[in-house]
């Protein structure tokens, strides 16, 4: 079966694939589906990424928040991340991240089917201005154009989800702006892609 890009061009609606560069699954192929808006991070980005946090990635509890392929998250736990949570909310995209999970008998990470946004708002409430649900490092890359990453950031910071001194990656459209939530720790461009490292202060 075909279907149409939003540029109107054809292409299969079957798996894809997605390539680890580095760690202890290194040069691994991961299949992931074809679905509208899914685009796994560049090789070239998650490279430079995780040159960036490559003294925090090794112990690092992540969250993988709209992980489509889940190229971040699998990238983070072949480099030696303690454990990653994937969020996303589309089930073949989900089937995916579990039938890779086994297929690298990996059971350091767990996949949730759910709207990030929800996720999120449903977390409970921090007590005594803590959260003991947080992460280390903390992945970001929601569908381009919709205006979305304000939104998220801002519940983050209300749920306290980020531990001391732990990292915000955001990967948006070119002409995205920062958000001000946190300090930002590095920047880039890759084609029409702009991604941002941000660390809790």
């Amino acid at each position: 079966m075909q279907t149409r890009n939003k540029a109107g061009n054809k292409f299969d609606q079957g798996p894809s694939q997605v390539r680890i560069i580095g760690g202890q699954w290194r040069s691994r192929k991961l299949s992931f589906p074809v679905l509208d808006g899914l685009r796994p991070t560049p090789d070239r980005v998650r490279e430079t990424l995780f040159n960036w946090l490559q003294s925090t990635i090794p112990g690092a509890r992540c969250l993988d928040l709209f992980s489509g392929s889940g190229a971040l998250g699998f990238e983070a736990l072949s480099r030696g991340a303690d454990h990653c949570t994937f969020i996303d909310i589309a089930p073949a995209s989900c089937q995916a991240l579990r039938d890779n999970l086994k297929k690298l008998e990996c059971d350091s990470a767990e996949v949730l089917q759910r709207d990030a946004m929800q996720w999120l708002r449903q977390l409970p409430d921090a007590v005594e201005g803590t959260n003991t649900l947080q992460f280390d490092v903390i992945f970001i890359d929601p569908p381009f154009n919709k205006d979305l990453c304000e939104q998220i950031c801002q519940l983050m910071v209300e749920k306290k989800i980020i531990s001391e001194r732990g990292f915000i990656y955001i990967e948006t459209e070119r002409r995205a702006p920062r958000v001000n939530h946190w300090p930002l720790h590095r920047e880039k461009t890759s084609g029409q892609v702009q991604y941002r490292l941000y660390q809790q202060d």
